[in-house]
Order: structure tokens, then sequence, then C-alpha cells
């Protein structure tokens, strides 16, 4: 069952998400003088937004006193969501759904400093003032009617997402009786925005002009799929690992693990990163590196500072810390390592992911799909037990006698001798 907190979470996205697209609707139909509905999904929703909404509050809750860094935090998440949405968008339909490319100050036509601070203010007056109002309006409702509005909202945007990348990709045929419930949502929220403006329109060609200007001929689209994506997970996971390791020979001049995971040399952290850049980044390799430089520097700290607040949160373990490092943001992130992302994604993309890709397309030939069947079940096990692990490491720190059977096998496979060995830099904070 969900939990109060979580509740609360599902009222702000669900709140975030309605006020963003009655702000984007009503900013470009008076820009446009017609009516325009700015959001992905037939509903009143952008959804992104509502995501974002939610990082800022959970993994900026900490910078809530400080508004300089809360703005900026602010600015950096949002303008990263932005940009990873465009590229996701871009590369399930080929498709530039917005384009800033004629503003000043663009990168990739993507984002633009302009909407940058904008989004930081947004995100500072949000976690300053936002949260609370709307969170004293949801606690107004008797306890019984605030969860069912949540649960009726979740059911609700699921099906709408899901009928709208049915329709994106032509396959309404395959679920009708969900795209004429859709056609009808989308006829509700057209009623809804009659306010603003008396005429309805193409919803996703009229809100993005862009995409009504693909070249009439195109190549066929080059795709990463998720089997190499796995691949690129697990060989990023390794390199990392073996790279963080030699660097800290090299600084401290003793030998410790770097790996995230209790089974083998494995970062997460790096996996995910590597895994993600590519996906993003991969067809654009041939861009100049200074692009690719500057994409990894921002992304990656942005990414590097959510994994720091979230394994902190989960675990209740702190895995590193900049603290001693100048110009660092609260011990997770620090100018200089920031550099290093951008460095490792312009080698990654420009230099080691060619012939990765030709290394796994090798391995797959010879071996088709039991190697790789055998490999994501050995790291679904890792990562389950690696989580359990850390848990009960957690607990068992705070003088939690063991209880649950599972508690009682993590405490004899891997107690506080062989973690500290796994996670030498892990401190409980």
């Amino acid at each position: 069952m969900m939990t109060a907190a979580g509740y609360e979470l599902a009222v702000l996205f669900f709140a975030y998400s309605f006020l963003a697209w009655l702000a984007e609707t009503t900013i470009a139909t008076l820009k446009e003088k017609d009516f325009r509905n700015r959001g992905f999904a037939s509903g009143p929703f952008c959804f992104v937004y509502g995501v974002t909404g939610v990082t800022i509050t959970v993994f900026f809750q900490e910078l809530r006193h400080d508004a300089l860094f809360l703005f900026a935090g602010s600015a950096a998440v949002a303008t990263a969501a932005e940009w990873f949405t465009g590229k996701i968008l871009e590369r399930m339909k080929q498709k530039k759904w917005w384009d800033y490319s004629k503003k000043r100050w663009n990168f990739d036509g993507y984002i633009c400093a302009q909407y940058s601070l904008l989004w930081g203010l947004l995100g500072f007056l949000a976690v300053r003032f936002g949260n609370g109002l709307i969170l004293g309006a949801y606690r107004l409702l008797p306890g019984i009617l605030g969860r069912t509005a949540v649960w009726v909202l979740g059911v609700v945007g699921f099906l709408d997402v899901f009928g709208s990348l049915l329709s994106m990709y032509h396959m309404e045929q395959r679920l009708p009786s969900l795209f004429r419930w859709n056609r009808r949502l989308q006829g509700w929220t057209y009623r809804l925005a009659q306010t603003v403006s008396g005429h309805i329109e193409v919803r996703i060609g009229r809100s993005y002009p862009a995409i009504l200007q693909e070249k009439a001929a195109e190549a066929p689209a080059e795709r990463c799929d998720l089997t190499e994506l796995f691949w690129l997970f697990v060989i990023g996971a390794f390199l990392g690992d073996l790279v963080e390791t030699v660097f800290c020979r090299m600084t401290t001049g003793q030998w410790m693990s770097r790996s995230s995971l209790v089974w083998g040399p494995f970062s997460v952290v790096w996996g995910l990163a590597i895994a993600l850049v590519t996906a993003l980044l991969y067809k654009d390799r041939e861009k100049e590196d200074h692009h690719i430089f500057w994409v990894g520097v921002f992304l990656g700290g942005a990414y590097e500072y959510i994994c720091s607040v979230f394994t902190e949160l989960v675990f209740g373990k702190v895995f590193w810390d900049y603290s001693a490092l100048p110009f660092n943001l609260g011990g997770r992130i620090n100018l200089l390592y920031c550099f290093f992302w951008g460095i490792a994604g312009v080698v990654w993309i420009k230099g080691l992911y060619p012939k990765a890709a030709r290394l796994i397309a090798f391995v797959r030939e010879r071996t088709g799909r039991a190697l790789t069947m055998l490999l994501a079940v050995f790291m679904a096990a890792n990562l389950c037990v690696s989580a359990l692990a850390l848990v009960r490491y957690d607990t068992r720190g705070a003088g939690k006698p063991a209880q649950e059977g599972w508690e009682q096998v993590m405490d004899e496979r891997f107690g506080d001798a062989r973690m500290e060995r796994i996670y030498p830099s892990a401190k409980v904070q």
C-alpha cells in the first residue's frame, strides 16, 4: 500500500502536471490567437513537469533554506528533464517536438538560457511555497476521498499515456476501446480549455510546429535497442569500477573496492550513466567535441547529485563525499568531477562506443539470446541481493536485531566486515 508520503508526492505530481498544462496552453493560445493543447497526453496534463516537480521536491528539500543553490539546482534538474524529454521523443518518432534554435544561448535546440532561468525560479517557488499550499489543500480533504482521488488520477493518467503512445505509433487497432476512451478524454480536455480559446485544433501537430517540418524522405532510423543498452550498462559498470579503483590507487596510494554490488566489480552509477548517455547521444557522435563535453558536464553533475541523494534516502549511507574539494555542492558533486563527466562523455561517444557496439554485435551473433539472458538473470539477482544487504547493513548499524528470515540471511552472508570491504567509503549520515 502507498504510504502517506507517497500519496502526497502523487498529489504534487498531478498538481504540477495540471498547472503546467494550464500555463503552457494559456501562453501558447494567447501567442497564437488560437487553442493550443501543450500536453503530450490527451488529458489536461504535462507529466514531465510533474516528474520534475517531484524530483526537485525530493532531492532538493535539503536546500530549501539556501536560495541560491535551490535556484541553481532547480534550473539544472528542470533543464536536464527538458533536454532528456526532447531527446527521448525525438528517438521515438525521429522528429523534434519543439525547437529553440532561433533563441539566443540555446543548446541543441531543446534547451536555452532563458527557460533554464525560468525553471530555476519556478522550482524555487515550488519548494519554498507551492508544495505547502498544494499539500495544505489536499490535507483539508477527508482521508478516504483524497486517497481515492489519487488512485483515480493514477489510473486515468496511465491509460492516457498508454493510449497516446498507441496513437503515436498508429497501433489503435490493437486496443480500440482504449483508443476510443482516449479520444473522449481528449474531447473533455478541449472542452475544459474552451475558457482559453473556443477553437480546437489538432493537438500534437499544432502544438509543436517543428514536428511538421520534417524532410519528405528520411534515411532509415538508426536505433540502439534495449539489449544493446543492457550490454552497455554491464560494460560501463565494469569499466567505471576499474577506472575508479585505479584512480583511488593513484590518489590515495591504496587499493579499495569501488563496486556498487556485492558480487563482482560493477559500479551501477557508471553503468546507468553509460547506457543513458549512449541512448541520448549515440546519433550525435559526429558533432563537435565541445558539444558532447558540455552535455556531459551538465547532465553528469545533475545525475551524480540525484544518485547521491537517492542512495542516502534509500540506504541511509553516503557513498562519496566531496566536501574537502573546492567548488562542491553539499559534498555531492564538485566542478572538477563534473569536468571528468564531460571528458568521459567525449571519450565514450567518440572513441569507445563504436568499438563496444561492434563487440556487442559480435557476442550477440555468436551466442544469440542465451548469454544475454544468463547475464540479465545474474545482474538482476546481484542488484536485489545488494539492495537487501545494504538495507540490512543500515538497520543493523542502527541497532535493530534481525527478525525476518531475509535479515538473518543477510547477517550471516553479508556481515559488517564484508560490507566494509565492499563499501569502504560508505558512512552513516
